[in-house]
């Protein structure tokens, strides 16, 4: 018992240190191995992304218990989401909140009667612009049973989010809308990235890049 607690003493400002990091990282900032490609191409596979906790609530470390309000979540912010209904954690862009209309014809997003302006960028990559807010989407041209939705009003208190990569993303459409809750902060940079296709090299041009 004595070696025990001389141990604790001698190594404090260490396990001090260990509990400040990991209280911060459960609070204030964390970050994000992303293992699939739905969010392509604003976000690839094998980006860490940091994840600013505290965007919307602060909460008391290692607890889902909510101290304050920090912010509201917006259309556009990229979230991620400890998802009850997939059972796992999803990273997706938020494209309507509470109150919005939403429509889906042929890929083609309508937010509140506004219909999304989209222009081709590239091979199966196109420019979406709707109120306001502008991103690089990814349209396979392979048939896609999830092209399309009639009108929805999102309910109080959920959002509804979209992968970047429209025809290859699990999200709102099969999940149904996300409970604000559920949100555990907004994603804002890449830190780094690592090619899965390619042995792991890093993408250097990926580091510290802003997330939009």
């Amino acid at each position: 018992m004595i070696n025990i607690k001389q141990s604790v003493r001698s190594n404090l400002p260490f396990i001090l240190f260990v509990v400040l990091l990991f209280s911060f990282r459960s609070s204030v900032a964390d970050w994000y191995y992303v293992p699939t490609g739905s969010m392509e191409p604003t976000i690839y596979v094998g980006d860490r992304v940091i994840v600013d906790k505290s965007a919307y609530t602060l909460e008391i470390p290692f607890t889902d218990v909510v101290l304050a309000k920090t912010g509201a979540v917006n259309r556009g912010d990229i979230v991620i989401i400890n998802s009850h209904a997939a059972d796992t954690r999803l990273i997706k862009r938020v494209v309507a909140v509470e109150g919005d209309t939403v429509r889906l014809e042929e890929n083609r997003l309508s937010i509140n009667g506004e219909k999304a302006s989209v222009e081709a960028k590239g091979s199966s990559l196109f420019l979406e612009n709707i109120l306001g807010h502008t991103r690089t989407i990814a349209l396979n041209p392979l048939p896609s049973p999830a092209k399309s939705f009639n009108s929805v009003t999102v309910p109080k208190g959920h959002v509804l989010a979209l992968g970047d990569n429209r025809n290859n993303s699990v999200d709102s459409r099969y999940y149904g809308f996300i409970p604000v809750e559920e949100i555990q902060g907004k994603a804002n940079y890449v830190a780094f990235s690592l090619d899965t296709e390619d042995t792991y090299l890093p993408r250097k041009e990926r580091f510290f890049t802003a997330l939009e």
